[in-house]
């Protein structure tokens, strides 16, 4: 019986109009509540499409608050609903909005032709990514015709910091109260090789800003591995990390390690230096 009136209920949602009463309880929430809570609804879609009665669950709140939020949103075509499923998911309009923020980005247009040069030279995919929250997010992916297409490398995937060189560079980078509450938090692992262990994590974070770059193997996808480098802003903080993704064979000895590495931070340095950078006895 409650199965049946969750299939009614998900299904009234996309049928009924914005603002048409809900049931007993019609007291309009305060703004700001509200828009947090449409905030968090976007985010948890954003990982994966839900069915509203998921989302309750997901976002700890009653049917008449889901409801609401998932009228006005799909009304708005934020998201959208799946009718085979019932599922929604981020609509037309988060991707207008999302697509605005690359549109002279400071840093990606200054990053996108030495990757572009650098990527008719290796044999590997380049990356330009920021973190964004929890996660890893590439803003730019370059592949050419001498690079092996690589899953999980393209333009707005994101990925959580720990798993891959890129997220990995970003997280050491980041700011100690912020390193001290993500080893705190579950870390998902993708592969057998994605290191979870806080301890050794902490101990890989140290070693990445004492030698300015990550490697991965394996953490993301087995077979294939990664190598980043930050890039710094004015105020010496890291603003993005570039990277390098390919098969785990193309960075199998410390020759070819140290050839990209170096290749990655010419590009680095070159951007962090047009965005304002100057060295310091605290950057390497």
């Amino acid at each position: 019986m409650e199965t049946a009136r969750s299939d009614q209920d998900e299904s009234a949602v996309s049928s009924r109009h914005m603002g048409q009463s809900v049931g007993p309880n019609t007291t309009k929430e305060p703004s700001l509540r509200v828009v947090a809570r449409a905030i968090e609804l976007l985010e948890t879609l954003s990982e994966q499409p839900m069915r509203p009665s998921e989302l309750c669950k997901s976002l700890g709140l009653p049917w008449t608050s889901v409801y609401r939020l998932v009228q006005q949103l799909a009304d708005k075509q934020f998201i959208e609903r799946e009718p085979r499923t019932g599922q929604y998911r981020i609509g037309q309009a988060c991707w207008l909005v999302g697509s605005a923020y690359t549109i002279n980005h400071p840093v990606l247009d200054i990053a996108r032709p030495g990757l572009e040069l650098l990527a008719s030279r290796v044999d590997a995919v380049l990356q330009l990514c920021e973190r964004a929250g929890r996660h890893a997010l590439t803003l730019l992916s370059v592949h050419t015709s001498r690079s092996e297409s690589v899953p999980r490398t393209y333009y707005g995937y994101p990925l959580p910091l720990h798993c891959s060189s890129k997220g990995q560079v970003l997280l050491a980078f980041s700011g100690g109260a912020f390193i001290d509450w993500y080893l705190s938090t579950e870390l998902e692992r993708l592969t057998p090789d994605t290191v979870t262990d806080p301890v050794g994590l902490r101990e890989m974070l140290v070693r990445i800003r004492e030698q300015g770059y990550a490697h991965t193997e394996g953490g993301v996808l087995r077979g294939s591995a990664s190598i980043a480098v930050p890039v710094f802003g004015r105020d010496q903080h890291v603003v993005a990390s570039i990277c390098a993704t390919a098969r785990c064979e193309s960075f199998a000895d410390e020759e070819s390690t140290i050839v990209i590495v170096e290749q990655l931070r010419a590009v680095a340095f070159n951007v962090s230096s047009a965005i304002g950078w100057r060295p310091s006895a605290s950057t390497h």
